[in-house]
């Protein structure tokens, strides 16, 4: 069918040509100029369908933008869509919407380029909304799998050609999405929308933050399921929900190039004395969160920015926090072999002054011994205990005394002056404010002991 379609054009052609050239007398040098393709604003205004868009571009000023060179791809709302929009917003019409209000919305309907439908793929695309946090592109999440939607809308009438790209026409006005509709949007974060609505969360992260929220897929969540032994999101109240999600959102709007490793405070206040816990996120050749690995980055909302992750974040205890961070990797092992790991895990709440690596290795010279192996859980026992004091007690709230330890009552020296803090005059806090569910860690540079 396809080579009779092209020997037929052909002919056509060679007709016109014909033609063409047997009504032009001898004399006449000159051709008849085709017709300019007309650009993305005037294909728009030669068509009925589109003169509320029309009208809102030429209100916002961006008909000179979008008679410019680009190229565009333009995802065109018809005046249904307006319509639909304005009953929604609760307004009559245009009139009622200001220049400020309509531009960034026209903008989140723009992509950079050219995109033919045969082009469009599954996924997050920066549009030219700059309205996001920092000034950043607003994304939409285009699904192409029956059809084609962009954040929901429908694209009904694809691949109508101008001079500066390409237009393809929407049933609905495409709003900038919050962190909140981009969960909506995308499929894969479903059960994450029901948990946020479960816990009464989305008016929250709804909300004019910025937020940078790190979110768990499904996959991640039916991981959490298994784990915790329930069906679904049916077995958790809202009670037992709220905390852990709000154990993925950090105040600001962080971009995955502007991460570092270190403990950042979640929104989860839920610590001891309303304390926010903290995660742990390393950045090496990835980026960890808690141990989580974000698996997709720098999903930009109007209120702030998602990373994707691959395991639900649950709140950490202390001794959860010492498994997160490789620094602490060797008292992780301590406190396992002397069997503290469910002692420490428990309520609480406590302080724990915990050795680094380094501090361990030293005192394995000290001692004489190659590492943990060389030393019993009844040795290891009073030294852990030593470093742990009842109560979640900050940095700002250390003083100088005596404090009674775990460790049958046996009580540490502290010295909290302008130059730091030091216990029994021979170990120095490195760290501070290692906020936990059940305590806070105050990291230490020598093991103390008993």
């Amino acid at each position: 069918m396809k080579t009779t379609y092209i020997k037929s054009a052909m002919a056509a052609f060679a007709i016109v040509a014909t033609v063409s050239f047997t009504s032009c007398s001898k004399d006449d040098d000159t051709e008849t100029p085709m017709p300019a393709a007309k650009n993305i604003v005037q294909v728009a205004q030669s068509d009925n369908q589109f003169s509320t868009l029309v009208a809102a571009i030429e209100k916002a000023g961006l008909a000179s933008t979008l008679s410019g060179s680009g190229p565009f791809t333009v995802f065109a709302p018809t005046n249904a869509a307006f319509d639909q929009l304005f009953s929604q917003l609760g307004v009559s019409g245009l009139s009622d919407l200001s220049a400020e209000t309509l531009k960034p919305i026209l903008l989140n309907h723009v992509l950079a380029g050219s995109v033919k439908s045969t082009a469009i793929t599954t996924g997050y695309f920066a549009t030219a909304n700059t309205y996001g946090p920092n000034q950043e592109s607003v994304n939409v999440y285009i699904n192409k799998s029956t059809g084609v939607t962009v954040d929901g809308s429908i694209v009904t009438t694809a691949d109508v050609m101008a001079s500066n790209g390409v237009i393809h026409v929407i049933d609905k006005v495409i709003l900038p999405s919050t962190i909140v509709g981009h969960a909506i949007n995308n499929a894969d974060f479903s059960i994450l929308v029901q948990a946020v609505v479960k816990a009464g969360l989305a008016d929250v992260l709804k909300g004019n933050g910025p937020f940078t929220v790190f979110a768990p897929t499904n996959a991640a969540f039916n991981t959490l399921f298994s784990q915790l032994g329930v069906s679904g999101i049916s077995d958790l109240s809202a009670d037992v929900l709220k905390p852990i999600l709000l154990n993925h959102v950090l105040a600001g709007a962080v971009k995955s190039t502007a991460i570092t490793t270190g403990y950042f405070a979640t929104a989860n206040s839920n610590g001891p004395n309303s304390s926010a816990v903290k995660v742990y996120i390393q950045k090496s050749s990835g980026v960890t969160v808690d141990g989580s690995n974000v698996i997709a980055a720098d999903i930009i909302g109007s209120n702030g920015i998602i990373h994707v992750i691959d395991k639900v974040i649950l709140p950490a205890s202390v001794v959860s926090h010492a498994i997160n961070n490789p620094n602490f990797s060797i008292l992780v092992q301590a406190v396992v072999k002397a069997g503290l790991v469910d002692a420490l895990n428990g309520s609480g709440p406590f302080t724990v002054f915990a050795p680094t690596n380094d501090a361990f290795n030293a005192l394995f010279a000290t001692l004489g011994v190659s590492g943990i192996d060389a030393l019993t859980a009844e040795q290891l026992t009073p030294i852990l205990l030593y470093h742990v004091v009842s109560g979640n007690v900050t940095a700002s709230q250390v003083s100088t005394g005596n404090v009674p330890t775990l460790n049958s009552g046996s009580s540490i020296s502290i010295v909290a002056d302008g130059s730091g803090v030091k216990l029994n005059n021979s170990s120095n806090v490195i760290a501070t404010d290692v906020q936990g569910s059940n305590g806070v860690i105050h990291a230490i540079d020598a093991v103390i002991l008993p």
